[in-house]
C-alpha cells in the first residue's frame, strides 16, 4: 500500500510538472527565444570564456603558456556534445545559429592553430633571449587582453575597436627599454594581430547585420509570487503583475543575466519562465579539481580542464529551469562560482 501511495505521490508530481512545461507561456512573443539556444550558445560562449582564460594567463606569464591547441579541442568536443543533446532531445533545429556556430569556430581554430604555431617558435626564442621577462608590450597586451574580455561579454567581439588599440601600442609603449628583442617581436606580433582583427571584425559586422536580426539586450522572466517584498537589482525592471503573485521581471541579457538572477535568487525568488522556456537550462560552473563532480547541481553535460584558475574544472549542468534559482543560492557554499547562464 505504501508503494502504491508513494507511486502515487510521484505519478502526480511528474505529471503537475509535465504541465507546468507545458503551460502557454506568460513571455511575450516577441520577447521569446527558441529553447535550443540554451545548448546553442555554449560554443558561442566558448569564445567569451577562452579569452577571458587567455587574459587571466597573461597576468603572470607569456603568451605561449596558453594552451591554444587544447582550447580548439574543447570549443569542437564542446559543439559536438551541444548538437548531441539538441538532436536527443528533439529540440528545434536552428541551422541558421549552426552555421554561425561552423564560421565562428572554423575561424577561430585557423587563428589558434597560427597563433599555437607562431608562439611555441618565435615567441619562445623571443621570451628566452629577452630574459624570460615580462616586456612593456606584454603588459600591454594583458591590459588590452582584459578590455576584450570587458567588452565581448556584453557587446558583439567585432565591435570591439582594435584600431584604437594598436593606436595605443604605438603612442604610449615606448621604442625602447630592457628586452628590446622580445619588445620588437611582441610588437610585430601585436601590431599583426590587431589589423587583422579590426578588418575581419568589420567583414562580420557587415555580414551579421544582413543576415540576423539585432540582438536584445534584455530577457523577460516570469517568477512566482516572490516570498517578500523584492529589491530589484539594477537594470531589472517589473513588467507585469499576475493575479496568482506570479510576476513579469525584465532582466539584462549576457553576462549580468547570471549578476541580477543571482540577486533575485537570494531573496528566494524562483524563475518559472525565461525568454518562453521552461524546460532545461545549460549552466557552467567552476568547481575545485578535488571536488567530487557536483552530480546533486543537475544533469552533467561536459567537464572541462582549466590552465587558469589552477586546479579548477568547468562542469556544465543541465537543469530545469525551475532548479535555477536553488543552483544559484547553494553554489558559494558549495565552493561553486557560477561561471554563466546560457543565454537568454
Amino acid at each position: 500500500m505504501l508503494r502504491l501511495l508513494k507511486y502515487g505521490v510521484l505519478s502526480g508530481l511528474f505529471w503537475m510538472a509535465v504541465a507546468q512545461a507545458s503551460a502557454p507561456s506568460l513571455v511575450p512573443s516577441d520577447q521569446q527565444r527558441s529553447a535550443e539556444q540554451t545548448l546553442l550558445t555554449y560554443p558561442e560562449w566558448f569564445l567569451v570564456h577562452s579569452p577571458a582564460q587567455y587574459a587571466r594567463t597573461l597576468r603572470q606569464q607569456p603568451s605561449q603558456d596558453f594552451p591554444f591547441v587544447a582550447h580548439v579541442g574543447q570549443l569542437w568536443s564542446s559543439y559536438y556534445l551541444a548538437t548531441r543533446e539538441q538532436w536527443r532531445g528533439h529540440y528545434p533545429s536552428n541551422p541558421g545559429y549552426h552555421v554561425m556556430i561552423v564560421v565562428l569556430a572554423s575561424s577561430t581554430t585557423l587563428e589558434y592553430g597560427l597563433r599555437a604555431a607562431y608562439e611555441n617558435t618565435l615567441g619562445r626564442i623571443s621570451w628566452a633571449l629577452g630574459g624570460n621577462q615580462m616586456t612593456a608590450e606584454d603588459r600591454f597586451a594583458a591590459q588590452a587582453a582584459q578590455e576584450y574580455v570587458d567588452f565581448i561579454r556584453q557587446q558583439p567581439w567585432y565591435l570591439f575597436d582594435f584600431r584604437s588599440r594598436l593606436t595605443r601600442l604605438w603612442r604610449d609603449v615606448p621604442l625602447t627599454g630592457p628586452g628590446l628583442l622580445r619588445k620588437w617581436e611582441r610588437r610585430y606580433a601585436l601590431t599583426t594581430e590587431y589589423l587583422i582583427k579590426a578588418a575581419y571584425g568589420k567583414l562580420i559586422e557587415k555580414a551579421t547585420r544582413a543576415t540576423y536580426e539585432v540582438a536584445l539586450m534584455n530577457t523577460d522572466v516570469v517568477i512566482a509570487a516572490p516570498p517578500a517584498p523584492l529589491h530589484l537589482p539594477a537594470r531589472v525592471d517589473v513588467l507585469k503583475n499576475y493575479a496568482d503573485g506570479r510576476q513579469l521581471l525584465s532582466l539584462p541579457r549576457y553576462f549580468d543575466f547570471r549578476i541580477a538572477a543571482t540577486a533575485l535568487a537570494q531573496q528566494g525568488v524562483r524563475f518559472d519562465d525565461i525568454a518562453g522556456n521552461q524546460g532545461d537550462i545549460l549552466v557552467t560552473l567552476w568547481q575545485p579539481d578535488q571536488q567530487p563532480l557536483p552530480l546533486d547541481a543537475g544533469r552533467i553535460l561536459f567537464t572541462q580542464a582549466m590552465a587558469e584558475p589552477r586546479h579548477i574544472r568547468r562542469v556544465g549542468v543541465l537543469l530545469p529551469v525551475a532548479q535555477l534559482a536553488d543552483l544559484l543560492r547553494i553554489a558559494p557554499a558549495r565552493g561553486w562560482q557560477i561561471e554563466h547562464v546560457h543565454d537568454y
